[in-house]
């Protein structure tokens, strides 16, 4: 267990999630105060939560929650208990269901320039998750879950609401870490472990709510799973300082999150931030519209759209886009060298912004 300030923090800051240092359900906009300043290029260390076991169809009491589960007291993260007690609102009907900590303030980060965000770490802090599906969403909307809805006390009165949340314990076999999901007579299927953030972005220059759910340019709940220790996330600044904030950790996910939810379980995340100069932008990612991902093999484009088949589009004409500005690419050539040989996956089929994202091999490029 990585209890707060515990354990291994490998950043030059640390920021733990707690009623002060997050919003619930909700992104930060141009009005939200920064929870912590940092220079450009400096290492942050976040003490990300995830929001099962704290949520109020789970009775807003991960104690009681899990240890339905058989999990002890002593194996419930602290901050987990305190933000479920704490006032911080949540308004489970209207927000997102997210924990968000931040926003960070990055020092020279202004709109127009990007904003790089370099995965070093992410560290498990508990040694299990849950896989939820909810209220007829994902992708099998009116056929799952398949269990009757329960009544139950929520708010000022009672509701009708609909899950399934499948506990799923971490192990260790043959040097790696994976999730177990019980079934049948004695079987289990055994699946290994790819941590990532699920949530990373900058804050919305508006002044109006951001909901949680819905990605968009300035990032947020992304759910690409390329997005593991060694990648890098582009970010499109919007407002002075950028307001970098993180969440939805994961602890794995298959393309297109099926279900409604990855594998959630809280991650300690370290991340260096450093800015990008407009001027220098351009010749790195292109003309970056939406976020854009890289890893050591593969450039990553994205496509975000509430309809499935235009985020693909989107995906390709952005793919098109980065290897003409930053590869010298003929357009038409472009396109059929990402048909012959990129890969577009389905980031998430779950949140009303669907994302496609596309896989491109540096290596094909020299690079």
């Amino acid at each position: 267990m990585l209890h707060p300030k515990t354990g291994r923090i490998d950043g030059d800051h640390y920021l733990p999630t707690s009623a002060d240092t997050c919003l619930w359900g909700r992104l930060p906009n141009r009005l939200h105060e920064p929870v912590l300043r940092v220079e450009s290029g400096d290492t942050v260390t976040i003490d990300t939560l995830s929001h099962e076991g704290i949520l109020e169809d789970q009775g807003r009491d991960p104690v009681s929650y899990l240890a339905g589960f058989g999990v002890g007291a002593d194996r419930v993260l602290t901050d987990a208990r305190d933000l479920a007690a704490s006032d911080v609102a949540h308004d489970y009907d209207e927000d997102g269901p997210h924990v968000v900590t931040g926003p960070i303030s990055v020092a020279g980060a202004e709109p127009g320039d990007v904003l790089r965000v370099e995965v070093l770490s992410l560290l498990l802090r508990a040694p299990y998750g849950f896989i939820s599906s909810r209220h007829g969403y994902g992708a099998l909307p009116g056929e799952f879950p398949e269990t009757a809805p329960d009544t139950g006390p929520l708010g000022d009165g009672p509701r009708e609401y609909n899950s399934v949340c499948v506990f799923t314990e971490v192990v260790e076999e043959a040097g790696r870490l994976h999730g177990v999901i019980p079934f049948g007579a004695g079987r289990a299927a055994r699946f290994p472990l790819a941590p990532f953030l699920g949530l990373m972005g900058v804050a919305a220059d508006t002044g109006d709510p951001v909901h949680s759910v819905p990605p968009g340019s300035f990032g947020g709940n992304l759910d690409i799973n390329e997005l593991q220790v060694g990648s890098s996330l582009y970010l499109p600044v919007q407002v002075p300082g950028a307001g970098f904030y993180a969440g939805d950790p994961h602890y794995a996910q298959g393309d297109g999150e099926v279900a409604l939810t990855a594998l959630e379980a809280p991650l300690r995340a370290t991340v260096r931030l450093s800015v990008i100069p407009a001027k220098e932008a351009g010749a790195l990612v292109g003309a970056l519209g939406e976020p854009f991902a890289e890893t050591a093999t593969h450039w990553i484009p994205v496509g975000l759209h509430t309809d499935l088949n235009e985020a693909m589009r989107q995906a390709v004409r952005a793919a098109v886009s980065f290897l003409e500005l930053t590869q010298g690419m003929e357009r038409a050539k472009a396109l059929a060298y990402l048909s012959a040989a990129a890969d577009f996956e389905v980031s998430q089929v779950v949140d009303s912004v669907k994302g496609v994202h596309c896989l491109i091999r540096k290596a094909d490029f020299g690079a």
